[in-house]
């Protein structure tokens, strides 16, 4: 992992310091291809899949007249960015402290939180370019609806960034190695996607696990997204849920990430 880096802090200024270790984390995801295929990558396959079953595509009254496929849209957006927060962040941050490269860096006039700051930067960029992606898809190939409320729906976006990413730092700063990243994230990642609704639909789960779903920070997410595409502002409840995942992960993962 540390063979890729190439970067000379003290022969660059600052600016130029950070444009250039972000270059290198952006050659490493490239190559790697494993972040592109599950940030980007799984969300947009599943887009065609679930677009190409007829059934997907027929109003359900249980849905209050939607689509399997409207529901699923805010879904697919809202697991774009879990895949990142959960895989994207945790096992990369956790592998350059296993690897010595966060001690290394410390040492040299790059400061080691250029590297976090860099890939959070790279996976929003990513969560961005999928959301784009499966929108246009559901819009264009399988005539979805667009957003109705286009500002609440970034800002939503960005509630669901900061949430699932706070959460991503807090595991890469308490996992000591990349295999611990790993099933850390992996304990997270499948619960947050079943409360989103991706084996049941929201609006189709029982009293008590809509009520839990509501109180994830994807449940959440979806609820808020769902919102935004049919017009409405999202609820207040949902949009609060979000923002305390982001601050408290955040707060925790601040005051407990080591460099060593």
């Amino acid at each position: 992992m540390s063979m890729a880096w190439s970067i000379r802090p003290a022969r660059v200024p600052p600016r130029a310091a950070f444009g250039e270790l972000l270059r290198t984390e952006s050659l490493i995801v490239v190559r790697q291809r494993s972040g592109l295929i599950v940030g980007i990558g799984l969300p947009v396959i599943l887009m065609l899949i679930f677009g190409s079953i007829p059934a997907f595509r027929k109003a359900e009254t249980s849905l209050h007249g939607l689509t399997l496929l409207d529901v699923y849209l805010p879904v697919l957006v809202a697991m774009s960015m879990n895949n990142l927060g959960m895989f994207g962040l945790p096992p990369v941050l956790a592998g350059y402290r296993e690897g010595g490269i966060l001690r290394r860096l410390s040492t040299t006039p790059l400061p080691p939180s250029w590297v976090l700051g860099a890939q959070l930067v790279i996976n929003f960029c990513e969560a961005v370019a999928s959301i784009v992606i499966v929108l246009v898809l559901g819009v264009a190939v399988f005539n979805l609806r667009a957003p109705q409320n286009p500002g609440a729906f970034v800002l939503s976006v960005l509630l669901t960034i900061a949430a699932l990413f706070s959460i991503g730092l807090w595991i890469a700063a308490v996992a000591r190695t990349y295999k611990a990243a790993n099933l850390i994230s992996s304990a997270f990642f499948y619960p947050l996607l079943f409360f989103a609704g991706l084996w049941v639909p929201q609006p189709e789960m029982p009293a008590a696990l809509r009520h839990v779903s509501d109180f994830t920070p994807l449940g959440a997410s979806v609820q808020a997204l769902q919102s935004a595409v049919e017009g409405p502002f999202p609820p207040a409840s949902s949009l609060l849920v979000m923002a305390g995942y982001a601050l408290v992960f955040g707060f925790v993962a601040v005051r407990t990430f080591k460099w060593e």
